[in-house]
């Protein structure tokens, strides 16, 4: 049996005569995704104010957008410290539009840190106007880009789903939470009243 490496497919590729972003007619997602993410790439060359649109090193990062995705941190904590949590959630938002949309040779570990903090503090900002669906997203979205040292995001995602009445599915997010930062506190804490919880529950289908 052939391997994928073994094997050529000939494809039907064309290329805008005006934007030059290549395109397909192949239902092949994969095909589709690797396309997309090639224009998205020559769009990023295009936007380039460097001379002759040369990519500059890739270890160097654009200070100012850095200020700016700080400063947008800092704006929506101040706002969420004020009880404006509205107000927090699109500052938040803001500084994320800003952290993913970072040109692609940029240091991607840098866009997963910047990316779980704006998303866990706009989750805790969702949570405090009780937007609990939106709120367990923006955790579970931190969590995807730093698994590791990110406890509140683990923590926040947990009580999310308690307060939709998800227990199970708490539980078995908040005991993933354990296995990946240890014995946090608030995580044990949050676990116990899951399994407090989910015992009532029980007694009383009884």
């Amino acid at each position: 049996m052939s391997s994928d490496l073994e094997t050529f497919t000939m494809l039907p590729l064309g290329i805008d005569p005006q934007t030059k972003a290549l395109m397909s007619t192949s239902s092949s997602r994969a095909l589709q995704a690797e396309l997309a993410s090639l224009n998205a790439l020559h769009r990023s060359l295009l936007s380039l104010e460097t001379p002759n649109q040369v990519p500059p090193p890739p270890i160097p990062i654009n200070p100012k957008r850095s200020a700016n995705i700080t400063k947008l941190r800092d704006s929506g904590n101040a706002e969420y410290r004020k009880g404006k949590h509205a107000d927090a959630v699109k500052f938040y938002s803001l500084g994320l539009q800003m952290a993913l949309t970072r040109p692609l040779w940029e240091p991607q570990q840098l866009v997963r840190e910047e990316a779980a903090t704006l998303y866990a503090n706009r989750a805790q900002a969702h949570m405090a106007l009780q937007s609990w669906a939106e709120g367990a997203a923006d955790a579970e979205a931190s969590v995807e880009a730093k698994r590791v040292g990110n406890s509140k995001a683990w923590w926040r995602r947990g009580k999310c789903l308690v307060e939709m009445g998800r227990l199970a599915e708490a539980k078995d997010w908040v005991t993933r939470g354990l296995e990946m930062e240890g014995d946090e506190t608030d995580l044990v804490t949050l676990l116990k009243d899951i399994n407090a919880k989910l015992g009532e529950e029980k007694k009383d289908s009884s």
